[in-house]
């Protein structure tokens, strides 16, 4: 298993709280906070994407 390194929890009004994370690879990962165990992992564009349309209220839902 990967050592990933999770960064602090971002918490949007009303929604889950995620986590971001990176391994030493150069791996992204993002998951629900409190459940970092299991999580879904992409480059790190790709998932800075999502976050950029979570952030802007276009994919909540999926959280």
């Amino acid at each position: 298993m990967a050592d990933i390194r999770w960064e602090e929890p971002f918490c949007a009004e009303g929604s889950a709280c995620f986590r971001l994370g990176t391994d030493d690879q150069g791996n992204a990962y993002i998951a629900v906070a409190g459940a970092e165990g299991t999580y879904v992992t992409d480059s790190r564009e790709a998932l800075r994407t999502l976050i950029r349309e979570i952030k802007a209220g276009k994919a909540d839902h999926l959280l």
